[in-house]
């Protein structure tokens, strides 16, 4: 075959001279030019078709389907014609933008040809044509350059430089941290994390040495390892070894048995998260689907080309490919699909980045994925494997994708547009979702497909490729493009992106619009397929959440500090003995030997028993919670804090969900004169049905009500003049409210019964919606161009309008606006603006903005006020007639503004403030109630009167936030509140800092962005003068906000604070707080996992902390106490011992003794002491102020712990000085009585403390003391047992314990009487 020597012009299409497959052959020279083969102008000038200069002779051609890699190529047929004609678009410039690429980057089949020269198999209209069909994307300087396939180093003339920065750029490629590029339903050339999400504190490998060091940490743990160590020293070791090891070894099997339990737990729980099963969309190569092909073969082909030529005329294909392109945009569609496309499930761990889920309605986003199409249910989009694709049939492809797109609005939509389409708004490439786990905010977001995607068929999906940022926390920013490439191997490559943007038109930019982040849940009923770009630990909620944490009770720290009194009393006792016998050396002892020796004695003092009966009060206080029926459903995750429970003294709580239900509903509307509210509703309702009552009209075209019309009704007749006004007003703000709104009405099928509901970015705005269908006007039918208004009862439509503009709600704005057309007819006989439709303007906002803008009026002030003050949620609603000039006007302007580079969101609202807002009619007010959990005016209300300072965290509005907060009693009636928002200057932040001094039985009420200035510059000032605020609201407040509050206010004020919340965006305030309470809800998993305390309602809260917490604070200090007082007078014992025996360091009580004594002798009845209770749960409720004594701290301080070691230290030296008095110094009978004695004592001790018997306190206390009488014929070897037998022993261990019990029960009667304790005074009431 002779080589070419020029480029020549294009041929028609089904040219004999271009029926050949020299598109498919291509020089050598084209791939790996030789310098000096033709000036870069001449091959630019020879593309436009102005032959400057000849092309030197090539080599000969060889096949380029033999350098192309060969499983797509395989499976696709590439014969259509991707820019021919393009020139009669006038859209040449493209093709130089396009070559002019070529001069800095790679092209389409080769990675690093000399610049130019390989334009030419590329030419278009006037160089020699392709064949080769390509994406409109790539024609248009997409991301060809960029995106082409590898050649061998043979091929490629890639110099060293090229080749460096190739290597760089695979470098920055390996590091996940950094920007990332994803090919979409493929393997990515980097690791990513996987995708399961973890609350666990440990690991296999962590967990003995994490846990070890957090139990050695205490000081009590740490001296009984070196009494125990100290053992394996002949000289100090008295008795038996594993006396000493054995306790401590129990004490730590038991400590870290309830670690790994509680962390197998949150394991398995984590592992039902990671388990849900989701469906994924698998692409295969068509190549192995067995796809069939054409059979007409290529005059070079070494492999079968399944395709078929057209033989349309020209003129027509060529307009076929301009329809084609515009309506595909970029989808690059092709006779035979990219892949073949089939669903599979995969469990949530095991999502790949890349992957492409199918998401429906109640889903919840298990990863950051991007959204690339959204379907209306209805439509089929994918194809079962192995289905055969047309390749003879003579109309392009595209009729599927169209098929794919079409919406389904039906025969009302259709009527709905007078003939226009409207079939867009049910597959636009919009879904909504709720981000309330993620952010608090309840409003649905909005989310869109990148148009690139949504207007491809789902097979081209592999020829997609994502390039994102690297993981970030900022849960509102995302910046990416999407891009279309060629084929897999190139999404799936990695390349230099040197050009500019504005060079590459149809590389898609993609925003937070496109996004929609793990744990956020689709609230659309369209089908959604998004691309995973982020997973696991790289999540927006993983990064915003803090890592869990071991938290320790505050009740562990003060016992660890009394502790280290004992040990330094231990050491003091040990060297004052040894001091008083001079410091004298006995054969085999020396002086420090001697103290040493004390020391092992005298370890009974810091009881190592105390930790194992604290945990096994825990265990039982975590049972009474979970077992609680007042409480059902409370699980207790972290079993090591409940008394902290009952040390509260600031808590952080979430609105969404936690204080609120999330469910609005209107309650009042006022129309100037008259307010209407509750059973008053009805009688709205019958002003709607009079003024929409139509007369008679069965005819297929029937009239529609505008604002204008009046109908007559019988109802009317003999109606006051006052009566017909209000029945208009009421008519004309329903009709209002009906249209100024951006609700979508859906419907789904449940159980065989359709159901309708609505969609929308705001609550507020369905809660007004569902209103006017209560009173008579329902939205049947709105899409992006209009809306109808149809009768509940009948179902006739009443109103239709045409949408003209929409002007979103805002936070800076406050307000919403819509401006409609309205049809006389149901089937208008003229459509758009030159019809003869009425033009109205509707307005509706915060009352703040909207004073200013409707008409003077003498009501709006005071009606707003009210309702606020019922805590409300106000909307101002408004309107203004346009005439059709005064709209053409409007709309010229501001089309002008939107234009513009600078200023333009100033320029566009200055527009519609010049035209539209001003001396708007007043039509109404309406007020709104977000409804509150169940209790919780009445909870918040107990937490108060109970010391507990509450602030309000949350990620929703300002004003949404001051609703709530009065509306939930968490600011009092008449209270001021001072807000600050938007705090930008210092000096400002000052002043209000010096009023809240000045004035601190204020509520604050302060929003995310002044916060973190505060915060910022005034840290340790905005936390002090905070903190003595009765109450503080905090709103759109970040998770990162919310954790750094809780943080803040622990360090600055040394107090317990509790954290409750129920989205994953509290997450990281749960787990930064003292206490972690989390709200089982509809959304309210993932902080029910990572919280220390899970509950089902908010005001189950009370009953945890004024009940469960106290009791269990009360429990844990008087059991500690008894412990450390059970240990004490056993050393005591020993030291009186010792001074008998002239200082010498021996036992008294030496193996079984010792072990039995802090066991099975007196263990039983001390702990159940957990049982007691000194109110009863009605009184606990009643009197919150019991709480606020507890967060003083008195039932276990230094105070009450003095007086305990008084009362050890004269039990102690009475029982073993009147036993050696009794007795004799040294011998068994000595031993038998003051061992029975202290037996005795304890016993008699813990029933003297008991405030409220229990069964098991009787029977443990009983049990015990048969149990030592039981076992006294076993202790031979340290008692004398016939002494036990006479009357000698029982009258001496009477007296004894009389001597010992009596003057301290009468102390405990005489202070009871002389200043009775708290729970004393309310149980006299």
């Amino acid at each position: 075959m002779p080589p070419s020597n020029s480029y020549h012009l294009a041929k028609p299409p089904d040219s004999p001279v271009d029926d050949s497959d020299s598109d498919l052959e291509i020089d050598l020279e084209e791939l790996d030019p030789q310098p000096g083969s033709g000036s870069d102008q001449g091959r630019r000038n020879g593309f436009l078709g102005q032959r400057t200069e000849a092309i030197e002779q090539r080599a000969p051609r060889i096949a380029l389907r033999t350098l192309r890699m060969g499983g797509l190529r395989r499976g696709a047929t590439r014969n259509e014609y991707g820019e021919l004609g393009r020139s009669h678009d006038g859209n040449d410039e493209d093709a130089e933008n396009m070559l002019r690429d070529g001069d800095a980057n790679n092209t389409r089949y080769s990675e690093g040809s000399a610049p130019g020269d390989d334009d030419a198999p590329l030419l278009r209209e006037h160089g020699g044509a392709s064949r080769r069909r390509r994406p409109k994307a790539f024609a248009e300087g997409g991301s060809l350059r960029d995106l082409s396939m590898r050649l061998p180093s043979f091929i490629t003339g890639a110099t060293a430089e090229q080749v460096d920065n190739d290597e760089e750029q695979d470098k920055d490629e390996d590091d996940p941290s950094a920007s990332r590029l994803v090919a979409v339903a493929a393997s990515q050339s980097t690791r990513f994390p996987p995708n399961s999400i973890s609350n666990a504190k440990y690991t296999a490998w962590s967990f003995l040495p994490v846990t070890l060091y957090n139990e050695f940490s205490f000081f009590f743990n740490m001296y009984f390892l070196l009494v125990a160590l100290s053992q394996a020293i002949p000289p100090l070791r008295i008795g038996y070894l594993t006396t000493y090891v054995a306790p401590l070894a129990f004490v730590l099997m038991i400590t870290l048995g309830k670690e790994a339990y509680d962390d197998i737990q949150r394991r398995h729980r984590d592992n039902e998260a990671n388990s849900e099963e989701y469906t994924v969309l698998q692409f295969e190569d068509p190549s192995r689907a067995g796809s069939r092909r054409s059979n007409k073969k290529l005059k070079s082909a070494h492999v079968p080309r399944g395709s078929k030529r057209f033989k349309a005329p020209e003129r027509d294909r060529l307009a076929d490919i301009q329809e084609e392109e515009e309506q595909v945009e970029a989808s690059g569609a092709r006779k035979g699909p990219s892949s073949y496309v089939s669903e599979i499930s995969k469990k949530s761990r095991d999502l790949k980045v890349g992957d492409v889920l199918k998401l429906t309605k109640g889903h919840r986003v298990p990863a950051d994925v991007v959204i690339l199409k959204c379907l209306s249910m209805e439509s089929s989009f994918l194809k079962s494997p192995g289905a055969e694709v047309s390749t003879t049939d003579e109309t392009l492809l595209l009729d599927d994708i169209d098929q794919h797109d079409e919406g389904t609005s039906g025969d009302i939509a259709a009527d709905l547009e007078g003939g226009e389409d409207g079939a867009e708004g049910s597959s636009a490439g919009e879904t909504f979702i709720r981000t309330d786990q993620l952010d608090g905010e309840t409003d649905w977001k909005l989310r869109l497909a990148s148009p690139l995607s949504q207007n491809l068929a789902v097979e081209e999906f592999v020829l997609l490729r994502i390039t994102a940022g690297k993981p970030d926390k900022k849960v509102n920013e995302f910046t990416g493009t999407l891009e279309l490439v060629p084929t897999q191997q190139d999404a799936m490559g990695a390349r230099s992106n040197p050009q500019s943007d504005d060079e590459r038109p149809k590389v898609t930019p993609l925003s937070i619009d496109n996004t929609a982040w793990a744990n956020t849940v689709i609230a659309s009923h369209a089908i959604t397929l998004a691309a995973i770009t982020y997973t696991g630990p790289q999540t927006r909620s993983a990064l915003s959440t803090s890592p869990s944490r071991s938290k320790t009770g505050l009740l562990e720290y003060e016992i660890n500090s009394l502790t280290k009194i004992l040990c330094f009393l231990t050491l003091a006792i040990s060297i004052i003995l040894v001091a008083l016998e001079g410091f004298g050396n006995t054969q085999g002892n020396v002086w420090y030997v001697k103290i040493m020796r004390f020391l092992v004695l005298f370890s009974t003092i810091v009881p190592i028993s105390l930790r194992v009966n604290l945990d096994l009060g825990k265990s039982v206080y975590s049972y009474f919670i979970q077992r609680d029926p007042g409480m059902p459903g409370a699980v207790v995750r972290t079993s090591t804090i409940p008394e902290d429970l009952g040390r509260i003294e600031y808590l952080l709580s979430d609105k969404t969900g936690t204080l609120t239900q999330n469910e609005m509903e209107m309650k009042k509307i006022h129309v100037g004169t008259v307010s209407y509210a509750n059973d008053a509703m009805d009688e709205v309702a019958t002003y709607v049905k009079q003024g929409f009552h139509h007369p008679a009209d069965v005819s297929s075209n029937p009239a529609l009500a505008t604002p204008s019309t009046s109908y007559s009704s019988s109802a009317n007749v003999g109606a006051t003049r006052t009566r017909r006004e209000i029945g208009s007003r009421v008519r004309d703000v329903t009709l209002a409210l009906a249209l100024c709104h951006n609700v979508t009405p859906t419907t789904e099928e449940e159980d065989g019964r359709t159901i309708k509901s609505y969609q929308a970015s705001s609550p507020d705005e369905i809660a007004i919606v569902r209103w006017t269908e209560s009173v008579g006007l329902r939205l049947g039918h709105r899409d992006r161009k209009g809306m109808m208004l149809e009768s509940p009862e009948t179902g006739r439509p009443v109103a239709k309008v045409r949408i003209l503009d929409i002007f979103p709600f805002t936070s800076e704005g406050k307000r919403m606006g819509i401006i409609v057309q309205f049809y006389d007819r149901l089937r208008p006989e003229k459509v758009g603006l030159s019809g003869s439709g009425e033009i109205w303007f509707y307005q509706k906002g915060a009352d703040t903005v909207m004073g200013s803008i409707v008409a003077a009026n003498d009501w709006l002030d005071e009606e707003t006020a009210n309702m606020a003050r019922e805590g409300l949620r106000t909307l101002v609603v408004g309107r203004k007639r346009l005439s059709l000039k005064e709209y053409q006007e409007f709309s010229a302007k501001y089309h002008e503004a939107s234009l513009a580079i600078g200023g333009r969101e100033s320029g566009m609202q200055a527009v519609v403030s010049q035209y539209l807002e001003r001396d708007l009619e007043l039509l109404g007010v309406t007020g709104v109630e977000d409804k509150l959990q169940k209790d919780v005016k009445p909870s918040l209300e107990l937490l108060r009167n109970a010391g507990i300072k509450i602030w309000m965290l949350t990620g929703d509005k300002v004003e949404t936030a001051r609703c709530v907060a009065v509306s939930s009693k968490l600011v009092a009636r008449g209270q001021y509140i001072h807000t600050i928002a938007k705090m930008r200057r210092k000096d400002a932040m000052q002043e209000h800092l010096d009023f809240l001094r000045s004035k601190t039985d204020s509520c604050l009420l302060i929003d995310g962005e002044s916060l973190s200035m505060f915060l910022t510059h005034y840290r340790r000032e905005f936390i002090s003068i905070a903190v003595l605020l009765p109450a503080v609201v905090a709103c759109r407040c970040s998770p990162t906000q919310k954790a750094e509050v809780a943080k803040l206010i622990k360090e600055y004020t040394k107090k317990r604070v509790c954290c409750i919340g129920d989205g994953g965006n509290d997450v990281s305030m749960i787990q930064a707080a003292d206490v972690g309470v989390g709200i089982v809800g509809k959304e309210g998993r993932q902080a029910s996992l990572a919280a220390d305390f899970s509950i089902e309602q908010f005001h189950h809260l009370t009953k945890l902390l004024v009940w469960h917490g106290r009791n269990s604070y009360k429990r844990s200090a008087k059991l500690a106490q008894f412990v450390i007082h059970r240990g004490l007078i056993i050393a005591v014992c020993q030291t009186m011992y010792s001074i008998a025996l002239n200082f010498e360091p021996e036992g008294l009580y030496k193996d079984w003794l010792l072990v039995g004594y802090a066991t099975v002798y007196t263990a039983a009845p001390v702990l159940s002491l957990v049982l007691d209770k000194d109110v009863d749960e009605g009184l606990a409720n009643l009197y919150p102020e019991l709480y606020k004594e507890l967060t003083k701290g008195r039932s276990l301080s230094y105070r009450t712990f003095f007086v305990w070691v008084f009362v050890s230290i004269y039990q102690g030296c009475l029982i073993q000085g009147l036993s050696q008095v009794l007795t004799e110094v040294d011998g068994p009978k000595m031993v038998a009585v003051s061992y029975t004695v202290l037996v005795l004592n304890e016993l008699l001790m813990v029933a003297i403390e008991i405030t409220t018997w229990h069964w098991v306190m009787v029977v443990s206390i009983v049990g015990t003391f048969l149990m030592y009488v039981g076992s006294i014929p076993f202790l031979g070897g340290y008692f004398d047992l016939r002494f036990l037998l006479t009357v000698g022993f029982l009258w001496r261990v009477a007296a004894i314990g009389a001597i010992s019990l009596i003057p301290t029960y009468a102390g405990k009667v005489i202070r009871r009487t002389m200043k009775p304790p708290s729970y004393r005074k309310v149980q006299g009431i």
